[in-house]
């Protein structure tokens, strides 16, 4: 089995969770979170995700805190189709939190 994980947001800060964890051939993404801060930090949200959306196969969430959830609108909005996988809880919150981060994206 081959394993590799990457961090990206919340590095250096605490907003922004994103993981990327590849094993045997597949990419996850566990947390899509929303960078929060100055205008110059936000304006991050938009840089290109550090994997292609194309090679995605999943996205995990822990919960909805919008730092680790707040950008899976931008991801599907640049094209992400595959499964969000989270807890029922996290998945209620997200229905109503999400639509209000896509139009803040």
């Amino acid at each position: 089995m081959s394993f590799q994980l990457q961090f990206f947001g919340a590095t250096e800060q605490v907003t922004g969770s994103l993981y990327v964890v590849r094993v045997d051939g597949q990419t996850v993404l566990l947390e899509c979170g929303l960078i929060q801060g100055g205008r110059t930090d936000e304006k991050r949200n938009r840089d290109p995700f550090p994997v292609p959306v194309g090679e995605i196969d999943a996205v995990i969430l822990s919960h909805a805190h919008i730092d680790h959830s707040g950008r899976v609108p931008l991801l599907a909005r640049r094209g992400y189709e595959g499964p969000v996988y989270a807890q029922h809880a996290t998945h209620a919150l997200c229905q109503i939190m999400l639509p209000d981060s896509g139009y803040l994206n």
